[in-house]
């Protein structure tokens, strides 16, 4: 595997398991060092080991909107490595299930907080400490359910669909030097999405053109295409990474 990351570091958020260890594991692997942050400190811990220990990464366990989280983890980052070149905001939750109508709204806050909010925070700290004089690149994962309705996870889809929005106010907002993009996936086999697939993979699966759910490494190459310098003409794009499953209009 080519080492293109070399001598770059990145921050990524969520990065525990799924989605964001793989990105994780796949910058490492192209040479770059990453600090980790998820709420739960052991599998933190294991997540650091995975991928190499203290050699390749540095994990900080927090909660994402948590601004002094937020601050420590990107002071420890310049601390511990010396600057950081990328960010990649992972962090989603979606505590709640069921119509858009019945939402709760205290559980709405928090979702928007955490899904919008601390990704927006994230980059402001990322920007203020290092981005703004050196530059860098930015990552927001978003979703298909940001991209047209997605009854029973409206307001989780609301969300995604700001941060993309985000995405591109602050692609618009940074350049020349810094460049902000997204991806969108589709049901991805991972602890998170394990709701939208359990005990029916088979029968969800076929609504894909691909004819399969996505898992973490179809997304981590994609993430680590856009925050290389081989994507130094894209910023402000939502790159899909769903098995072609909104050509028929899912999600």
């Amino acid at each position: 595997m080519s080492k293109r990351f070399d001598g770059r570091v990145a921050i990524v958020t969520g990065a525990s398991r799924g989605i964001g260890l793989a990105i994780a594991e796949r910058l490492v692997a192209e040479g770059a060092k990453v600090t980790l942050t998820a709420r739960k400190p052991e599998p933190l811990a294991e997540a650091v080991q995975g991928l190499g220990g203290v050699e390749n990464a540095l994990g900080i366990p927090g909660k994402a909107d948590d601004e002094e989280h937020q601050a420590e983890a990107v002071a420890k980052t310049v601390e511990t490595f010396g600057r950081v070149d990328m960010l990649v905001n992972n962090t989603g939750i979606n505590p709640t299930y069921g119509p858009l109508i019945d939402l709760e709204h205290g559980i709405a806050r928090k979702i928007f907080e955490v899904n919008v909010l601390a990704a927006l925070a994230w980059t402001q700290q990322v920007y203020r400490t290092w981005m703004k004089e050196h530059g860098g690149s930015v990552l927001n994962v978003s979703s298909v359910a940001g991209l047209r309705p997605a009854p029973g996870i409206g307001f989780y889809g609301a969300t995604k669909a700001t941060l993309a929005y985000i995405t591109k106010e602050l692609a618009v907002e940074l350049g020349p030097d810094i460049r902000v993009n997204a991806i969108a996936p589709a049901v991805v086999k991972t602890k998170f999405a394990t709701a939208l697939y359990e005990d029916k993979e088979d029968e969800v699966a076929a609504g894909y053109p691909l004819k399969r759910l996505g898992v973490p490494s179809d997304i981590s190459g994609a993430a680590a295409f856009l925050l290389s310098e081989e994507a130094s003409w894209v910023t402000g794009q939502v790159l899909v990474l769903d098995g072609g499953v909104t050509l028929k209009g899912g999600v």
